[in-house]
């Protein structure tokens, strides 16, 4: 069993850099297994709950049911793996939010004369998100790393772009000599830049999403559940409990789809 785990793991070498970027503390194999495991007793879950109401519908019992539990079983296990990018991109929103203020944070610490590992433990103390990264440099330092490297290291292994550019360029000007004011400066002001387009590309979505969720999650079922409601009491339809039950998940997963979807299309900006 082992083996197989590693095997899939093997499969997809870039687990390792995700688990890494994501900060879990699982190797590849670890990971798939407690995916597998934690995929069966969803499955086990699902199956003891969908059972009963697709069988209420059937006279007998169909053996093609059979197959919804290993059907079941490679989508949980598909979307359990996307874990780690989940995390990842709850850390790159996090860290967007602060970014800009904990950049001119350290632009303005910089230029009152204080050393870049002052200024990064000063960060870290200050902002909890952006400030985590900051910190595992001040602890590689405080452990004998030589302040490049630890930077380096800290630039490959964060999930944010924005903030692999700000760390880019402290670490260029180490390297060079140069003023990184300047360029810190000149970064922050092209990712303000940046978030502002994406505010702007929010409030012109933002219309035809609610327009959407008002017809298709709101008035779509009430109008049509009150409308079967109708049809089956004059066609003399019988509708049970399983089939309310089914009809109101439908529309509480339809609800709450929309709600996700407007909710992860607002940018990662602290306005």
């Amino acid at each position: 069993m082992v083996t197989i785990f590693k095997r899939i793991a093997e499969s997809m070498p870039e687990l390792k850099f995700k688990l890494a970027q994501a900060s879990l503390s699982y190797t590849p194999e670890v990971f798939i297994q407690r995916t597998v495991m934690i995929s069966i007793y969803a499955v086990v879950g699902l199956s003891l709950f969908v059972f009963p109401v697709v069988n209420s519908f059937m006279s007998k019992f169909n053996p093609a049911l059979l197959l919804i539990p290993p059907v079941l079983l490679v989508i949980v296990f598909f979307y359990m793996l996307r874990f780690p990018d989940s995390v990842i991109l709850k850390k790159q929103r996090g860290i967007s939010k602060e970014i800009i203020f904990a950049g001119r944070f350290l632009v303005i610490g910089l230029e009152s004369g204080m050393t870049i590992y002052d200024a990064f433990k000063n960060i870290s103390a200050n902002y909890p998100v952006v400030g985590k990264y900051f910190q595992d440099v001040v602890d590689k330092v405080d452990l004998g790393t030589d302040i490049e490297t630890a930077i380096n290291e800290g630039v490959e292994l964060t999930p944010s772009p924005d903030l692999r550019k700000v760390l880019w360029q402290v670490l260029n000007s180490l390297r060079t000599g140069s003023d990184v004011t300047l360029a810190l400066n000149s970064v922050l002001d092209q990712i303000a830049n940046e978030q502002n387009i994406m505010v702007k590309e929010y409030g012109r979505k933002l219309n035809p999403l609610a327009m959407f969720f008002m017809i298709i999650a709101i008035i779509i079922p009430s109008l049509g559940m009150t409308m079967f409601m109708i049809m089956a009491t004059f066609i003399g339809l019988t509708v049970g409990l399983p089939l309310l039950l089914v009809f109101v998940l439908l529309i509480g997963f339809v609800q709450f789809m929309f709600v996700a979807i407007i909710k992860s299309s607002r940018p990662p900006v602290e306005l």
